[in-house]
């Protein structure tokens, strides 16, 4: 049977508090770091271009998402219209998508702009680690109010190894990380929406190229209108109204 443990006050003053301000305060410190270490080109005006991609890219997945709105005459239409081979909106030539990455992958304002935005990343958050690992490792800092299984134990219980212990106690190493992953709300209040950081989707963007491709979006929206199958919700909407008047009917 787990065991109940009744937690000091002094870990919820000296632990629990003060880890949870010293990452909020970390939080803002980072975005204003990262905001004067942004280069002044890093933010130019949109490219007419890309914009206009992009808002191909969003009617092509309207009428993906509305086809059964519409005739097959129509969607037939405004399919061709999008996907044509020699001059639809969606089609991307061969070269034009090379030239593309090389572009991109050639800017050195963009590599130097993404190496400042991990480094403002990993650095605090590796000192941060490690300040919470020396001073505050083997604690139990909290206790979740609700019951939870066993699978929860090596994510709340993180540098703590006795499995009698209820998987609703949290560690103070685990609450850093709940603290990392689930701040963005927070920072949305003080920093505002759009500028809220967010480590979670930094952690997933790290690896994951340079940017927005304009070119991979054109070319997966084609795919995806390519393989949509139309079918139009008019001739049922008959027998549903049908349905739906039956039932209320039976009310």
């Amino acid at each position: 049977m787990a065991e109940e443990l009744v937690l000091d006050t002094a870990i919820r003053d000296w632990v629990l508090i003060p880890l949870s301000v010293v990452m909020v305060l970390i939080g803002v410190l980072r975005y204003f770091v990262s905001k004067l270490m942004r280069s002044p080109a890093s933010s130019p005006s949109p490219d007419p271009k890309l914009v206009r991609e992009g808002q191909v890219v969003i009617r092509a997945r309207n009428l993906r998402s509305n086809s059964q709105f519409i005739p097959a005459k129509a969607f037939k239409a405004r399919k061709v219209y999008y996907t044509n081979e020699e001059n639809g909106l969606l089609h991307v030539p061969k070269e034009d998508a090379q030239k593309a990455q090389a572009a991109m992958f050639s800017d050195p304002n963009m590599a130097m702009d993404m190496m400042k935005k991990n480094l403002s990343m990993i650095v605090p958050q590796t000192l941060t680690f490690a300040w919470v690992n020396f001073f505050f490792s083997g604690f139990v800092a909290a206790k979740i109010p609700f019951p939870l299984t066993q699978r929860f134990r090596g994510m709340l219980q993180n540098g703590i190894d006795l499995s009698t212990v209820d998987v609703s106690y949290v560690s103070s190493r685990s609450w850093y990380f709940l603290n990392l992953f689930g701040l963005r709300g927070l920072f949305s209040l003080i920093l505002g929406e759009e500028n809220a950081t967010d480590d979670a989707q930094k952690m997933m963007q790290m690896g994951g190229g340079m940017g927005f491709n304009p070119t991979m979006s054109l070319g997966a929206e084609k795919d995806s209108l390519d393989i949509i199958q139309h079918d139009w919700a008019l001739p049922k909407m008959e027998r549903h109204a049908e349905d739906v008047l039956r039932k209320l009917l039976k009310k």
